[in-house]
Parts: structure tokens; C-alpha cells; sequence
């Protein structure tokens, strides 16, 4: 059974095509890039599989299961923006992760911010922009969930805050479970990828595995991607 499956799948947003017959499978076990320019629908297929939009047409699922109440305990979501609440403490963080979500792992999310040194009483207000992010993503990947949804998990943090953030992903996501990036930031993820999906103005444009595009075209994906999207 796939962790995610779209067939068609099509967003209008009015007159504005987000989406345009996007048919794709992703099997569990793999982490999958989503890359394409700003504009392309990455963060469109992320929410549409999350259930925070509608299909304009077309089909999606994750696990056999269409997205709303019965999927959200199969995905896992990090949005694009931090949407863990400020005024909490990292401990009830916890606590609140813990009463929400049944498969929430409590001791490997502790295990996590003891190693960044985070005090379960300082408040997530507190923290610096870079520290509230890896929080939240502890908090994400301390699900043990079917189907992760990280929109640009990395964006806009240090390059120190970027390798912590992948490790976190590599180490700590359910391996009977598929991992998927929405980034641009190609060259700082591809070592962690398993396959990549192109997408260009709301089209699927190249769907490969990463061992395929060094073995056959004899590049890197960052390399592959500026070659396909070059102005």
C-alpha cells in the first residue's frame, strides 16, 4: 500500500491552476525530495495531503485513506511557518503532543531537546527562531507516523541548524514510514534522499530515484534541477 497516492489530482485556486493532473505513488521506506521553483505547487500537494485543502478533481490518499479526520493520524506535518504555541513551555509541549496524538514517542522527543540542551521549563517564546524550529521538528518526527509532510524544513536557519534537522529526520522517522521534503534548497538535502519529484507549474516534469539521475545522467540532483529549471 502506498504512503501517499495522487491520481490526477488537479487545484484551482479561481482561475489560477496550482495542480494540473498530478499522478504519483510514493512506497513507504523512502525519503522523497519535492523540488521545484516557488510557485510550483509544492507546498499546494503538501497541504492538499494533509487535508488542509480540496481537490478541485482528481484523487488523493495516504494509505488507501483519503485525507481528513482518519488520515491525520497517519501524517505527520511540518508547516512551512512555526505553528507551535509560544506561550507553553517545552514540557508542555509535550504534554500537549502527548494528549493529541496516540503515537506520539514522549521519551525519544526528551531524549531530543536534552541533547540540545532545551530545559523542559523554558518557554518556547524564549527561544531563538532556529531552536524553536528544531522543536517543533522533534516534536513531528517523534510521531510514529505512516507519512511525514516536511514543507521546507530547513529554510532560513544556519547551516549548523540544517545537518541538525536532516540527522533528526534520518534518525528518527518510522523506517515503515515515507518521508517527504518540500525544499529548495537542493544541494543541502540530496544526500539524504532517496528519489525526487520535479514539479513545474503544477506539473509532475521528471520522477526518478537519486541513485538513477548519478548512475544515468551522471550529475547531482542540485546539478539536474538547474539544468531543468534554468532561465
Amino acid at each position: 500500500m502506498e504512503a501517499l497516492r495522487c491520481d490526477g489530482l488537479c487545484k484551482q485556486y479561481g482561475k489560477i491552476e496550482a495542480l494540473s493532473d498530478v499522478s504519483l505513488q510514493i512506497e513507504p521506506g523512502r525519503i522523497v525530495g519535492l523540488l521545484g521553483p516557488n510557485g510550483s505547487g509544492k507546498t499546494t500537494l503538501i497541504k492538499l495531503a494533509n487535508g488542509l485543502l480540496t481537490p478541485t478533481s482528481g484523487a488523493i490518499s495516504i494509505c488507501g485513506v483519503a485525507p481528513g479526520k482518519d488520515s491525520h493520524r497517519l501524517v505527520s506535518y511540518l508547516p512551512e511557518r512555526t505553528a507551535i504555541p509560544t506561550w507553553m513551555s517545552a514540557g508542555q509541549l509535550l504534554d500537549f503532543y502527548g494528549d493529541f496524538y496516540e503515537d506520539f514517542r514522549r521519551s525519544a522527543a526528551e531524549e531530543m531537546l536534552s541533547h540540545l540542551g532545551i530545559p523542559l521549563t523554558q518557554r518556547i517564546k524564549q527561544m531563538s527562531k532556529g531552536t524553536r524550529e528544531k522543536a517543533q521538528l522533534i516534536m513531528v518526527m517523534s510521531r510514529a507516523a505512516k507519512l511525514y509532510l516536511l514543507d521546507e524544513p530547513i529554510g532560513g536557519v544556519d547551516p549548523a541548524t540544517r545537518d541538525y534537522i536532516l540527522s533528526t529526520i534520518i534518525g528518527n522517522y518510522n523506517p515503515e514510514a515515507a518521508v517527504v521534503i518540500s525544499t529548495h534548497l537542493i544541494a543541502d538535502v540530496e544526500k539524504v534522499l532517496d528519489d525526487v519529484v520535479f514539479l513545474d507549474r503544477g506539473r509532475v516534469v521528471l520522477r526518478s530515484s537519486v541513485d538513477e539521475i548519478r548512475e544515468e545522467k551522471g550529475m547531482s540532483v542540485d546539478a539536474l534541477f538547474r539544468e531543468v529549471f534554468k532561465c
